[in-house]
């Protein structure tokens, strides 16, 4: 069995990075790739899809040190989908990447610039065991 994503796209929101009761960091938002496709008619139209990606411990910290919306990043990891109850008790369904690998591709304009050596590039950071 295989379970791989790849993205390529632009920050929605600037993360806001959270920690569970034992101390464990973790930082959700969203992430916007958008495809180019040609109608019957010869026209170009836009596709804009977003993604929820999760990342966790350490990588979270530095997403949240140094990745801002509008950012360009390239994010890698696992599909998962969790469960959860609503307000009102009612199950409900959220898939969302569960990040392996990011490196930031660019940076919007009037934002700071990137360290010499940002911390944001991980491989396995413990992704595969999430503490939920």
């Amino acid at each position: 069995m295989y379970n791989k994503v790849t993205l390529i796209g632009h920050v929605g929101r600037n993360p806001e990075i959270r920690y569970l009761d034992k101390g464990v960091a973790f930082v959700s938002l969203s992430v916007a790739t958008t495809e180019k496709v040609k109608d019957h008619s010869g026209e170009i139209r836009e596709y804009t899809e977003w993604h929820n990606v999760v990342f966790w411990r350490n990588m979270a910290e530095a997403v949240d040190k140094y990745v801002k919306k509008g950012h360009l990043i390239f994010v890698e990891g696992k599909l998962r989908t969790r469960t959860w109850d609503d307000q009102n008790g009612q199950k409900r369904y959220t898939a969302e990447i569960v990040a392996e690998t990011l490196k930031l591709l660019s940076r919007k304009e009037n934002s700071s610039p990137p360290p010499s050596k940002p911390p944001v590039s991980a491989v396995n950071n413990g992704a595969d065991n999430p503490p939920f």
